[in-house]
């Protein structure tokens, strides 16, 4: 249907701020940066001048900046509240699998709460049945059936609990800060996935991404000082990129994009695996010891709930903001989290920001934003350029006229002498 044409990719791919893969139907190149373009000379002033641009910025950018704000500072906000809550939840609750389908499970809320907004917003309202069968036809011509189930959708469930489980283990072993840092590598692993499978345009820019990134992990794992400790615990931040990596570039190759309806049906689809096929694994890990947890009693209900809600916050913004603002913009929130992480930590726990440390969270951050930059960077940057210098050669000739054109006129002016 028309009305329902945007077509994303999960964009959270198992929380990843990854944004690389969105695509809007229609749209063979990422929307532009957002920035205030000046138009171009629209004539001649009286004198035969060219008129200087006005720098201006529409209506329509404005509000969608704003709204790019807005929506950067709520994943900032929902990502590290979640990391530092998970945290927190550690220190009574030990067990890093069990919080992880607690989690997970939230994702069947995904299609309920798509199908409320289109009840609330849609000018022609579908029944849930009619709304649920459209939204099948992403898994194909007969929907989604049981073996469609088992090879599309588990693969990527595993993918997803894989990526929660060992970001959430790491952060029992390192700090938020280092963990929030590390897993910003997972745009660099997706950018070298999809150039090796995928067959995206090379970019030598995003080369030199990728290796800062790679130059971090190990500036990171030197600050600590190469202790087993860790660096199990960086390990585990890299692993759960990469597996973040492989869901995203797999989801390209095999499923290539989907609607709203169809990534947020998608996405409840996950978390009814979760419920239906891994709630076996932390069963097994209570009665087997390796995550016990006793007296039920005093388990921590608020810490899981406000996680679980702080998770699925963060995915809804990160899958559906693209729909009111810029998609960099959103990644933008997830690089903004590292120092608010950082100024908690530094209150909260023990952590020594030494310069290795620091210089490897620039670096990290340094390479997470050169990958932002679009395909067309350069030619933007050589306009750019090429206008500023424009710029400059008509301003002294402005002046020059200037100057030559004073005295000839007041020598026109001055009377005759008479003789």
């Amino acid at each position: 249907m028309k009305k329902h044409s945007a077509r994303v990719a999960p964009l959270s791919a198992c929380n990843s701020p990854v944004l690389t893969l969105t695509k809007v139907e229609g749209q063979l190149r990422p929307p532009p940066a957002p920035s205030c373009a000046a138009p171009a000379p629209s004539g001649l002033e009286e004198g035969g001048r060219t008129a200087r641009p006005s720098w201006s910025c529409s209506g329509p950018r404005l509000r969608k900046l704003s709204w790019g704000l807005a929506v950067a500072l709520c994943v900032c906000a929902s990502w590290a509240g979640a990391t530092q809550l998970a945290r927190l939840t550690f220190r009574t609750f030990d067990a890093p699998f069990t919080l992880t389908w607690f989690a997970t499970s939230w994702n069947c809320v995904f299609f309920p709460l798509y199908y409320a907004g289109h009840v609330c917003k849609a000018a022609e309202r579908q029944s849930l049945k009619q709304r649920y069968r459209e939204c099948c036809r992403f898994f194909g011509d007969k929907g989604l059936t049981l073996k469609v189930f088992c090879t599309r959708a588990a693969p990527f469930g595993v993918l997803w609990t894989l990526t929660n489980y060992l970001y959430l283990h790491a952060v029992k072993k390192i700090n938020t800060t280092d963990a929030s840092a590390l897993f910003c590598c997972n745009k660099a692993f997706v950018f070298l996935l999809s150039w090796i499978v995928l067959r995206d345009r090379f970019m030598g820019v995003r080369i030199v991404a990728a290796i800062l990134a790679i130059a971090g992990i190990v500036m990171m794992t030197y600050a600590d000082g190469f202790h087993s400790h860790a660096v199990i615990g960086i390990a585990l931040v890299v692993g759960s990129a990469s597996m973040s990596a492989l869901y995203k570039v797999l989801f390209k190759l095999v499923l290539g994009s989907a609607k709203f309806g169809e990534a947020a049906l998608f996405l409840s689809v996950l978390g009814v695996f979760n419920v239906l096929f891994v709630t076996c694994v932390p069963v097994v890990l209570y009665f087997t010891r390796v995550e016990y947890w006793s007296p039920f009693d005093a388990v921590p209900w608020g810490n899981l709930c406000g996680f679980s809600v702080l998770l699925l916050t963060f995915n809804i913004v990160l899958n559906f903001g693209i729909a009111v603002t810029y998609p960099t913009l959103m990644s933008l929130g997830v690089v903004l989290s590292v120092p608010v992480n950082a100024v908690v930590d530094h209150y909260t726990s023990t952590i020594v920001f030494n310069g290795v440390r620091v210089i490897a969270i620039i670096i990290i951050g340094l390479g997470f934003l050169l990958l932002l930059l679009p395909e067309e960077w350069d030619v933007w940057l050589i306009k750019l350029l090429t206008r500023l210098k424009a710029r400059k050669k008509e301003e002294p000739a402005e002046s020059a006229g200037d100057a030559g054109s004073g005295p000839q006129k007041s020598r026109r002016a001055r009377p005759p002498l008479a003789r």
